[in-house]
């Protein structure tokens, strides 16, 4: 699989980034055996970029058993999703890296920003980290452009990590192009939109139990009906270029210029297989138009 830099002068990671928050219980129990194993084709068929966090269930600890004996071949990155209080960085931390069963983390994110401690605090304390030893790279998670900027003054930001895709497009009114311009790398989470650019849920779906999208809104009434009858737009035209909605959403986001590595998860070696083949679609910029004039004004809640 293709690698790019992860920000400038970073180390070179694979183009799709296996998403861990699907085999953590979220959205729906997963198997162990299962989430073992779809980590493991993950990593076979090139994905050897994978994320996961602190807030994510169980899926540090599969992360760690799905890789036993593979540490050399992938670039781990977790997140703290905690307070940014420097008694609850060490202790999560070290969590992580038992969990993961590893002595360092390749790169390690702030899942979220906060009000306190100030970014001055917690950006020196990462720098101790890694200085440490603990951890290589730093990277931020959901931080608005100002909020990047800000913590870039006290440390080095190697990635961002918004949300980002077909339906949610508001990072490139500022994260993405402030990202460019600084040379931090772009990871955009929730590139399927936690299943809506899937094209397996139809109006009428009810998750179960325990899938934390059971009820969100995007998914029902009339917000659902207007993001499906697009996005079976979209399905028809990537069937017609032989592929299908799941690697049309993938290479979409790689197609913009500030993205490094999509974020994409799986729940079975089957889905982490197919995702890993859209690593090789390279969308033309007449057929980004073409893309552009079907989604027309696409959003969801």
């Amino acid at each position: 699989m293709e690698t790019r830099p992860l920000g400038k002068n970073g180390p070179q990671v694979s183009i799709i980034c296996f998403g861990a928050y699907p085999i953590g219980g979220d959205m729906g129990a997963v198997p162990e055996s299962q989430a073992i194993a779809t980590v493991q084709a993950a990593v076979d068929a090139g994905t050897t970029f994978l994320d996961t966090a602190e807030s994510y269930g169980t899926s540090e600890s599969l992360v760690g058993k799905a890789l036993r004996g593979r540490r050399q071949d992938v670039f781990l990155a977790t997140k703290l999703s905690g307070d940014h209080t420097p008694e609850h960085m060490a202790t999560a931390i070290e969590s992580s890296l038992r969990a993961l069963g590893i002595d360092y983390v390749d790169l390690y994110q702030l899942h979220s920003p906060r009000s306190e401690p100030p970014i001055e605090e917690t950006m020196g304390h990462l720098v101790r980290l890694r200085d440490a030893g603990k951890i290589r790279y730093i990277g931020v998670s959901n931080f608005s452009a100002e909020q990047t900027r800000e913590a870039l003054e006290f440390g080095p930001i190697h990635s961002s990590q918004p949300q980002y895709n077909m339906v949610h497009r508001e990072a490139e009114e500022s994260v993405l192009p402030f990202c460019g311009e600084s040379g931090i790398g772009v990871i955009p989470h929730s590139v399927l939109a936690k299943g809506l650019l899937t094209g397996r849920y139809r109006p009428g779906h009810e998750f179960p139990e325990g899938d934390n999208r059971r009820g969100r809104s995007g998914f029902y009434g009339d917000s659902f009906q207007a993001t499906f009858e697009i996005t079976e737009r979209l399905k028809a035209w990537a069937m017609d270029h032989g592929r299908d909605l799941v690697q049309l959403a993938i290479a979409w986001t790689l197609a913009h210029p500030s993205v490094t590595s999509s974020i994409v998860g799986a729940k079975s070696p089957e889905q982490a297989r197919h995702n890993a083949r859209a690593a090789d679609w390279r969308l033309t910029e007449a057929e980004l138009q073409e893309i552009d004039a079907i989604r027309g004004n696409l959003s969801s809640a």
